[in-house]
């Protein structure tokens, strides 16, 4: 006989404090997870190179801000592009027109602000 699942319960709501230790090891653990992520690795590594190059050229502050929050944008779309995918394989594992349009369009979200970091990291040379 199959064994029988175990419910699961939802656990207490967390508040004060907690909630904010609680939300920080939840953001650890979706940054950790975004690391498996080939694209998201180097995405990483591109946004850090980008940034030591505004810096380098002493760019404006303005400048720097700028790519500095769309690196960060590019990040977070990049892991709810993964998120998008990972909810999509789960639902339908086999292949599916409506899941292949949301894969699409998260790629397509990501290649926006790939665009948009390239050009605020070309700005640079005309600042």
């Amino acid at each position: 006989m199959p064994e029988a699942r175990a419910k699961r319960t939802v656990p207490p709501r967390k508040t004060g404090l907690n909630h904010l230790i609680a939300s920080t090891r939840y953001s650890c653990a979706g940054f950790r997870r975004a690391l498996h992520e080939a694209a998201f690795r180097q995405e990483l590594v591109a946004f850090a190179i980008v940034m030591a190059w505004q810096v380098g050229l002493q760019s404006p502050l303005l400048l720097i801000l700028a790519q500095a929050v769309a690196g960060f944008v590019l990040l977070a779309t990049e892991a709810l592009n993964t998120a998008i995918e990972e909810v999509v394989d789960h639902l339908t594992p086999e292949y599916s027109t409506m899941g292949k349009n949301a894969k699409d369009l998260g790629s397509f979200a990501v290649c926006c602000l790939l665009v948009a970091n390239g050009l605020i990291a070309l700005a640079a040379f005309f600042v």
